[in-house]
């Protein structure tokens, strides 16, 4: 037997409960397998606002998650030898299910202490570190809670030695399966439909529940069990009024899709986008139809450099289109131009008609970029706008992607790709991207955006791009265009390659943009960590405002 003296008489005394029933205990493994990936997920979905979603923050949070689950294996088992009394491994996930139901609403606040924290005490680094340490706070405690589950309920399903593999072997795969379920229910179900903080209760929720029932059964803790509830229904109700940046009182819209945190904010002269909480613009729309001051009037040299005002008939393709800024411009600029977009995030494809007036005339395609390519016909200008902080999805900066725009441009044709992490020292991210453009194409030109940390990237076949827009400039009758177009000129370099090549074996997109974007947030914190010794953090979230 499993079981014998002091132990036996606690699992005999057990027998009056609902554990004399194992699939109740089989459900306790499903149920905290598919817990702790639903936990995983919304992990990266609460840091990714402060962090970004590269790969490296999913480094540190698998990293973290494996780690407190190892812990929580270990202290499980010698808590089942030492005391085999289930009650304990259901008060733990009582324990877990209000820590867990808090995670968003105490988290947003927590994250924003660990990261002044952490800015104030290091110099490179900052988003490892930062995350890391929120994961620590955050994911470790309960993870290690439900890592306790599987060797606590192998004591307690285990009879005697004969079936023991049977009943290992049925609880594992027990809590792979609900892994498997756990991994897609939140993705694709729960937070685009609801959000982060209603997945975090929904799968406490489910803990809980769990828990009471046994509690029930045993006719035991109703105190703790109506604690949790009451905690979890108070942490409920505050998930209507939820928001990641909870210093901001001017957003009129918040949400979350598949990909991306999505925040629109509106001012008397613009309407922005942005799906990071401290930081970025990744689409905006001037009221008073004027150009933007960003890298999108930059890129308005492509179509000039095409011919484009010269042509009847024209056509415009933006790989990452966001909510339109720059298919809004060429239209505008361009009458004679047909423009299309693809865009993977399907919501933001919606916010570019409801915010941001995005003409009827733009056909927006919600698919991958270089999935919608390979079947894509040519165009005059291919505008590569894909790249987000250090998410840069590596099949669109490969070798074999650049030259796939090549083939579908037209013989004059340009490709305009914004890098956005323009970076002071050699072999930058930009760097790679630029000499593996250089490798395709036989003219490549730069221009950097000097009020941004954005550079514009003009490629093409054509030898006379850069003439073209030279000869453009006297007939361009709007003024701001014109000085623009100056601007531009004036600042545009040539580039030839020096071999840093990226492919789709090989493209370190994430270690290189983590050196550039470490290098921007290092400068911009230096100011950050002035006012964090001498002001207070409303001067901060101020600021950050």
């Amino acid at each position: 037997m499993a079981c014998g003296g002091k132990n036996g008489e606690i699992m005999a005394g057990e027998t009056r409960t609902i554990l004399r029933n194992k699939y109740f205990l089989y459900a306790t493994e499903f149920f905290s397998g598919m817990s702790v990936m639903a936990i995983e997920l919304g992990a990266s979905r609460l840091l990714a606002p402060y962090f970004s979603s590269s790969q490296v923050v999913w480094t540190v949070i698998i990293g973290a998650i494996m780690v407190a689950m190892a812990l929580g294996n270990i202290w499980g088992g010698r808590a089942a030898d030492k005391n085999p009394d289930p009650g304990r491994l259901y008060g733990r996930l009582l324990i877990a299910a209000v820590w867990i139901a808090a995670i968003p609403f105490l988290g947003k606040y927590i994250i924003a202490g660990i990261s002044l924290g952490v800015a104030a005490v290091v110099s490179s680094n900052f988003l490892v570190w930062a995350s890391l340490c929120s994961c620590l706070v955050l994911f470790v405690f309960p993870l290690m809670l439900l890592g306790t589950v599987t060797p606590s309920l192998a004591k307690y399903t285990v009879d005697d030695l004969e079936n023991n593999g049977a009943v290992v072997g049925r609880l594992g795969a027990l809590n792979t399966i609900g892994s498997i379920i756990g991994t897609f229910l939140p993705t694709f179900v729960t937070i685009p439909a609801v959000g982060t903080a209603a997945t975090f209760l929904i799968f406490a929720g489910i803990l809980a529940l769990i828990a009471v029932i046994y509690f029930i059964s045993a006719r035991k803790k109703a105190v703790k069990c109506a604690v949790t509830v009451l905690l979890i229904g108070v942490f409920s109700f505050s998930a209507v009024d939820y928001s990641f940046a909870f210093w901001d009182d001017d957003l009129v819209y918040e949400d979350e899709s598949i990909y991306n945190y999505l925040q629109v904010k509106e001012n008397d002269r613009s309407v922005i986008l942005s799906t990071n909480v401290l930081f970025g613009v990744q689409s905006i729309r001037m009221k008073e139809e004027e150009l933007t001051g960003m890298y999108y009037d930059y890129a308005l040299a492509a179509p000039f450099m095409a011919g484009v005002q010269d042509k009847e008939d024209s056509s415009l393709l933006i790989l990452g289109l966001g909510t339109g800024t720059y298919a809004t411009l060429c239209s505008r600029y361009f009458p004679n131009m047909r423009a299309e977009g693809v865009e993977i995030d399907e919501k933001i494809a919606a916010l570019a008609r409801t915010y941001f007036e995005l003409p009827d005339s733009v056909n927006i395609h919600v698919n991958d970029g270089r999935a919608f390519l390979e079947n894509a016909g040519t165009y005059d200008v291919i505008m590569v706008d894909a790249y987000q902080d250090i998410t840069i999805p590596f099949q669109m900066s490969s070798v074999e992607f650049f030259t796939m725009v090549k083939e579908h441009l037209t013989e004059d044709g340009v490709m305009v790709v914004n890098m956005n992490m323009r970076s002071s020292k050699e072999g930058s991210i930009n760097d790679y991207l630029t000499d593996t453009i250089a490798s395709v194409f036989p003219e490549v030109y730069t221009v950097i955006d000097s009020a941004n940390t954005n550079t514009e990237l003009f490629a093409s076949s054509n030898p006379d791009m850069v003439s073209g827009l030279n000869d453009s400039i006297p007939s361009i009758s709007d003024p701001q265009l014109r000085e623009m177009m100056e601007t531009v000129r004036d600042g545009l370099e040539q580039k030839e390659g020096q071999g840093r090549i990226l492919t789709d074996d090989k493209a370190p997109v994430e270690v290189l943009g983590m050196k550039v974007i470490d290098e921007i947030i290092g400068d911009e914190l230096d100011y950050y960590r002035d006012i964090l010794k001498n002001g207070s953090i409303s001067d901060i979230f101020q600021l950050l405002g």
